[in-house]
Protein backbone atom coordinates (compact mmCIF):
# COMPACT_ATOMS: atom_id res chain seq x y z
CA UNK A 1 0.00 0.00 0.00
CA UNK A 2 1.49 3.31 -1.04
CA UNK A 3 0.42 6.89 -0.47
CA UNK A 4 1.38 10.10 -2.18
CA UNK A 5 2.49 13.18 -0.26
CA UNK A 6 -0.03 14.13 2.37
CA UNK A 7 0.28 17.92 2.23
CA UNK A 8 -2.85 19.80 1.11
CA UNK A 9 -4.97 16.69 1.30
CA UNK A 10 -8.41 16.91 2.91
CA UNK A 11 -9.57 14.82 5.87
CA UNK A 12 -12.90 14.33 7.62
CA UNK A 13 -12.53 13.59 11.34
CA UNK A 14 -15.59 12.55 13.32
CA UNK A 15 -15.73 13.17 17.05
CA UNK A 16 -13.26 15.97 16.41
CA UNK A 17 -13.91 18.20 19.42
CA UNK A 18 -12.41 16.08 22.22
CA UNK A 19 -9.98 13.30 23.05
CA UNK A 20 -8.42 11.35 20.20
CA UNK A 21 -10.48 13.20 17.60
CA UNK A 22 -9.30 16.60 18.78
CA UNK A 23 -5.65 15.53 18.99
CA UNK A 24 -5.88 13.95 15.54
CA UNK A 25 -7.48 17.03 14.03
CA UNK A 26 -4.70 19.28 15.32
CA UNK A 27 -2.00 16.82 14.22
CA UNK A 28 -3.43 16.64 10.70
CA UNK A 29 -3.63 20.43 10.53
CA UNK A 30 -0.01 20.70 11.69
CA UNK A 31 0.91 18.33 8.84
CA UNK A 32 -0.65 20.81 6.38
CA UNK A 33 -3.75 18.69 5.82
CA UNK A 34 -7.07 20.51 5.61
CA UNK A 35 -9.65 19.10 8.02
CA UNK A 36 -13.43 18.91 8.18
CA UNK A 37 -13.96 18.52 11.92
CA UNK A 38 -17.36 17.12 12.87
CA UNK A 39 -18.73 16.79 16.40
CA UNK A 40 -21.95 17.28 18.33
CA UNK A 41 -21.01 20.19 20.61
CA UNK A 42 -20.78 23.65 18.98
CA UNK A 43 -19.00 25.18 21.98
CA UNK A 44 -16.20 22.63 21.84
CA UNK A 45 -15.93 23.04 18.09
CA UNK A 46 -15.53 26.78 18.59
CA UNK A 47 -12.63 26.14 21.00
CA UNK A 48 -11.08 23.71 18.52
CA UNK A 49 -11.38 26.33 15.80
CA UNK A 50 -9.62 28.89 17.99
CA UNK A 51 -6.82 26.49 18.89
CA UNK A 52 -6.31 25.55 15.23
CA UNK A 53 -5.55 29.07 14.02
CA UNK A 54 -1.81 28.60 14.42
CA UNK A 55 -1.79 25.37 12.40
CA UNK A 56 -0.71 25.07 8.77
CA UNK A 57 -3.85 23.44 7.40
CA UNK A 58 -7.32 24.97 7.20
CA UNK A 59 -10.15 23.78 9.46
CA UNK A 60 -13.86 23.67 8.71
CA UNK A 61 -15.93 22.78 11.78
CA UNK A 62 -19.40 21.33 11.40
CA UNK A 63 -21.80 20.53 14.23
CA UNK A 64 -23.50 17.21 13.61
CA UNK A 65 -24.20 13.73 14.92
CA UNK A 66 -22.82 10.65 13.15
CA UNK A 67 -25.95 8.71 14.12
CA UNK A 68 -27.84 10.89 11.63
CA UNK A 69 -26.96 9.99 8.06
CA UNK A 70 -27.96 13.41 6.76
CA UNK A 71 -25.54 15.15 9.16
CA UNK A 72 -22.56 13.19 7.86
CA UNK A 73 -23.61 13.69 4.24
CA UNK A 74 -23.92 17.42 4.91
CA UNK A 75 -20.42 17.50 6.43
CA UNK A 76 -18.96 15.83 3.35
CA UNK A 77 -20.87 18.10 0.98
CA UNK A 78 -19.77 21.25 2.80
CA UNK A 79 -16.20 20.02 3.02
CA UNK A 80 -15.99 19.25 -0.70
CA UNK A 81 -17.57 22.62 -1.48
CA UNK A 82 -14.91 24.32 0.65
CA UNK A 83 -11.81 22.31 -0.25
CA UNK A 84 -12.73 20.69 -3.57
CA UNK A 85 -12.05 17.08 -2.58
CA UNK A 86 -11.98 14.47 0.20
CA UNK A 87 -8.97 12.21 0.67
CA UNK A 88 -9.06 10.87 4.22
CA UNK A 89 -11.72 9.73 6.67
CA UNK A 90 -10.81 9.22 10.33
CA UNK A 91 -13.86 7.40 11.70
CA UNK A 92 -13.25 8.22 15.33
CA UNK A 93 -16.59 9.09 16.95
CA UNK A 94 -17.59 6.47 19.48
CA UNK A 95 -18.96 5.83 22.97
CA UNK A 96 -18.24 3.24 25.64
CA UNK A 97 -20.47 1.06 27.79
CA UNK A 98 -19.53 -0.85 30.92
CA UNK A 99 -21.62 -3.14 33.10
CA UNK A 100 -23.59 -6.39 32.87
CA UNK A 101 -24.94 -6.82 29.36
CA UNK A 102 -28.30 -8.28 30.37
CA UNK A 103 -28.97 -5.52 32.90
CA UNK A 104 -27.88 -2.59 30.73
CA UNK A 105 -30.53 -0.02 29.93
CA UNK A 106 -31.70 -0.40 26.36
CA UNK A 107 -31.22 3.33 25.75
CA UNK A 108 -27.52 2.95 26.57
CA UNK A 109 -27.15 -0.09 24.31
CA UNK A 110 -28.95 1.70 21.50
CA UNK A 111 -26.75 4.78 21.89
CA UNK A 112 -23.64 2.59 21.73
CA UNK A 113 -24.75 0.70 18.64
CA UNK A 114 -26.05 3.73 16.80
CA UNK A 115 -22.79 5.61 17.37
CA UNK A 116 -20.18 2.86 17.07
CA UNK A 117 -21.85 0.90 14.27
CA UNK A 118 -24.37 3.12 12.46
CA UNK A 119 -22.14 6.18 12.85
CA UNK A 120 -19.20 4.51 11.15
CA UNK A 121 -21.41 3.15 8.37
CA UNK A 122 -22.87 6.61 7.77
CA UNK A 123 -19.35 8.09 7.68
CA UNK A 124 -17.95 5.52 5.26
CA UNK A 125 -20.97 5.61 2.95
CA UNK A 126 -20.87 9.41 2.82
CA UNK A 127 -17.09 9.65 2.33
CA UNK A 128 -16.45 6.98 -0.31
CA UNK A 129 -18.36 8.65 -3.19
CA UNK A 130 -16.37 11.85 -2.59
CA UNK A 131 -13.13 9.85 -2.51
CA UNK A 132 -14.05 8.24 -5.82
CA UNK A 133 -14.45 11.72 -7.30
CA UNK A 134 -11.01 12.59 -5.94
CA UNK A 135 -9.39 9.53 -7.54
CA UNK A 136 -8.83 7.58 -4.34
CA UNK A 137 -8.60 7.97 -0.60
CA UNK A 138 -7.82 6.48 2.79
CA UNK A 139 -10.24 5.35 5.51
CA UNK A 140 -8.84 4.99 9.03
CA UNK A 141 -11.13 3.31 11.54
CA UNK A 142 -10.43 3.96 15.22
CA UNK A 143 -11.17 0.56 16.74
CA UNK A 144 -10.02 -0.93 20.03
CA UNK A 145 -7.65 -3.55 21.35
CA UNK A 146 -10.79 -4.95 23.02
CA UNK A 147 -12.29 -5.88 19.62
CA UNK A 148 -10.93 -9.46 19.38
CA UNK A 149 -10.81 -10.11 23.14
CA UNK A 150 -13.11 -11.76 25.67
CA UNK A 151 -14.14 -8.76 27.78
CA UNK A 152 -16.85 -9.47 30.39
CA UNK A 153 -18.79 -6.38 31.51
CA UNK A 154 -17.64 -4.55 28.40
CA UNK A 155 -19.15 -7.04 25.97
CA UNK A 156 -21.32 -4.67 23.95
CA UNK A 157 -18.50 -2.18 23.48
CA UNK A 158 -16.03 -4.89 22.43
CA UNK A 159 -18.60 -6.36 20.04
CA UNK A 160 -19.21 -2.96 18.43
CA UNK A 161 -15.48 -2.57 17.86
CA UNK A 162 -15.23 -6.14 16.56
CA UNK A 163 -17.83 -5.18 13.97
CA UNK A 164 -15.74 -2.14 13.07
CA UNK A 165 -12.53 -4.14 12.63
CA UNK A 166 -14.24 -6.89 10.64
CA UNK A 167 -15.88 -4.33 8.38
CA UNK A 168 -12.59 -2.51 7.82
CA UNK A 169 -10.77 -5.63 6.62
CA UNK A 170 -13.56 -6.61 4.24
CA UNK A 171 -14.01 -3.04 3.02
CA UNK A 172 -10.31 -2.88 2.18
CA UNK A 173 -10.74 -5.61 -0.42
CA UNK A 174 -13.96 -4.10 -1.75
CA UNK A 175 -12.32 -0.73 -2.37
CA UNK A 176 -8.73 -1.55 -3.30
CA UNK A 177 -9.41 -1.45 -7.06
CA UNK A 178 -10.70 2.10 -6.61
CA UNK A 179 -7.44 3.24 -4.93
CA UNK A 180 -9.17 3.66 -1.58
CA UNK A 181 -7.09 2.28 1.29
CA UNK A 182 -8.48 1.09 4.62
CA UNK A 183 -6.53 0.96 7.89
CA UNK A 184 -7.93 -0.62 11.06
CA UNK A 185 -6.30 1.03 14.09
CA UNK A 186 -6.58 -0.91 17.36
CA UNK A 187 -6.21 1.60 20.17
CA UNK A 188 -5.45 0.68 23.77
CA UNK A 189 -6.34 2.58 26.91
CA UNK A 190 -5.95 6.31 26.34
CA UNK A 191 -6.07 9.27 28.72
CA UNK A 192 -9.19 11.12 27.54
CA UNK A 193 -12.69 11.85 28.81
CA UNK A 194 -13.83 8.57 27.27
CA UNK A 195 -13.79 6.62 30.55
CA UNK A 196 -15.61 9.27 32.57
CA UNK A 197 -18.28 9.61 29.87
CA UNK A 198 -18.75 5.87 29.38
CA UNK A 199 -22.36 4.70 29.57
CA UNK A 200 -23.59 2.01 31.95
CA UNK A 201 -23.91 1.29 35.64
CA UNK A 202 -20.21 0.41 36.01
CA UNK A 203 -18.93 3.31 33.97
CA UNK A 204 -17.33 5.40 36.67
CA UNK A 205 -15.47 2.80 38.65
CA UNK A 206 -11.81 3.46 39.34
CA UNK A 207 -9.48 2.46 36.54
CA UNK A 208 -6.91 -0.30 36.67
CA UNK A 209 -3.14 -0.07 36.76
CA UNK A 210 -2.86 -0.80 33.05
CA UNK A 211 -0.58 1.61 31.14
CA UNK A 212 -2.31 4.57 29.55
CA UNK A 213 -1.17 6.52 26.49
CA UNK A 214 -1.99 10.09 25.55
CA UNK A 215 -4.39 11.19 22.83
CA UNK A 216 -1.42 12.90 21.17
CA UNK A 217 0.33 9.52 20.90
CA UNK A 218 -2.68 8.09 19.08
CA UNK A 219 -2.77 11.14 16.82
CA UNK A 220 0.87 10.59 15.90
CA UNK A 221 -0.06 7.02 15.03
CA UNK A 222 -2.76 8.31 12.69
CA UNK A 223 -0.25 10.59 10.97
CA UNK A 224 2.16 7.66 10.52
CA UNK A 225 -0.68 5.59 9.06
CA UNK A 226 -1.52 8.38 6.62
CA UNK A 227 2.11 8.64 5.52
CA UNK A 228 2.73 4.86 5.38
CA UNK A 229 -0.64 3.09 5.08
CA UNK A 230 -1.00 -0.37 6.57
CA UNK A 231 -3.89 -2.78 6.85
CA UNK A 232 -3.87 -2.83 10.64
CA UNK A 233 -2.06 -0.78 13.27
CA UNK A 234 -1.56 -1.48 16.98
CA UNK A 235 0.38 1.37 18.52
CA UNK A 236 2.09 -0.11 21.59
CA UNK A 237 4.07 -3.24 22.32
CA UNK A 238 1.96 -3.73 25.46
CA UNK A 239 -1.23 -3.85 23.39
CA UNK A 240 0.33 -6.26 20.89
CA UNK A 241 1.21 -8.54 23.80
CA UNK A 242 -2.38 -8.29 25.09
CA UNK A 243 -3.68 -9.31 21.67
CA UNK A 244 -1.26 -12.24 21.60
CA UNK A 245 -2.43 -13.35 25.05
CA UNK A 246 -6.00 -13.06 23.85
CA UNK A 247 -5.27 -15.49 21.03
CA UNK A 248 -3.33 -17.97 23.17
CA UNK A 249 -5.41 -17.90 26.36
CA UNK A 250 -8.69 -16.05 25.72
CA UNK A 251 -10.56 -17.27 28.82
CA UNK A 252 -7.63 -16.52 31.15
CA UNK A 253 -7.45 -12.97 29.84
CA UNK A 254 -11.24 -12.73 30.02
CA UNK A 255 -11.24 -13.72 33.70
CA UNK A 256 -8.64 -11.04 34.39
CA UNK A 257 -10.81 -8.52 32.58
CA UNK A 258 -13.84 -9.63 34.59
CA UNK A 259 -12.09 -8.73 37.83
CA UNK A 260 -11.17 -5.33 36.38
CA UNK A 261 -14.54 -4.33 34.95
CA UNK A 262 -16.98 -5.80 37.49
Amino acid sequence: MKARGIENRVALVTGASSGIGRATTLALLDADIHVIGMARTPERLAQLEADARACRGDLLVIAGDVTRREDVERAVERGVARFGRLDILVANAGVGLRGPLVDAEWAALESLLRTNVDGVLHSVRAAVPAMRESGGGHIITISSVAAPLVVPYSAAYAASKAFLSSMAHSLRLELEDERILVTDMLVGRTATEFDSRRLGAGARKAGSNLPVMSAAEVARGVIRAVRRPRRSVTLRLFDRLVLLAGRLAPDLLGRMARRQYR
